[in-house]
């Protein structure tokens, strides 16, 4: 029994669960994202997103961000794994860092006639996306933003005639002149 004496069980503690972009620099080497992305799928832990370039050619150091989600312990156990890869020189949690900037760049295509086709340009104005192509029956834009605005414009344009997606995730970068 509990402290007061009760046959009802203490009541369960959830833990929310939030949001976080990290930045990983590693070596660019073969493997690497292989072994970080073999690190969440074999904890259990979901990737919603994931970007990787390399940043510095002479030193053949690549960034790579990761958004996933989790409670503040899985997030802490998520930093610390990574950071014990050997290809790995630093973790950083932008989302602790706070006034971090997220962008991600989408392709879509639209396909429609007449009124659908004046509406998906005028949709894609108010949104600042670029046409990279236009034909007779379809477009494709490029609109760059963050998640949520994507997602907007995605909503909004499957009303027109959405008929392709493509997504690159999410990039992001502190705030301020310090390096991370």
């Amino acid at each position: 029994m509990n402290a007061m004496n009760t046959h009802y069980p203490d009541a369960v503690r959830v833990e929310p669960i939030n949001r976080h972009t990290l930045a990983v620099i590693v070596d660019n080497e073969p493997g690497v994202l292989a072994r970080i992305s073999g690190m969440f799928s074999g904890r259990g832990y979901n990737i919603e997103s994931l970007t990787v370039s390399e940043t510095e050619v002479a030193r053949h150091i690549s960034r790579i961000t990761i958004v996933t989600t989790g409670t503040d312990a899985v997030i802490q156990q998520i930093k610390a794994q990574l950071d014990r890869l050997v290809p790995v020189h630093r973790v950083v949690d932008l989302t602790l860092q706070g006034g971090s900037l997220e962008r991600e760049l989408c392709l879509v295509k639209v396909a429609g006639t007449g009124e659908h086709r004046t509406e998906s340009l005028t949709l894609a104005a108010a949104f600042g996306a670029k046409t990279l192509d236009a034909t007779l029956n379809s477009f494709v834009f490029e609109v760059t933003g963050t998640t949520e605005e994507i997602d907007r414009f995605i909503g909004l344009m499957t009303v027109i005639g959405l008929v392709e997606i493509s997504r690159t995730g999410i990039a992001a970068m502190g705030r301020g002149s310090e390096a991370m």
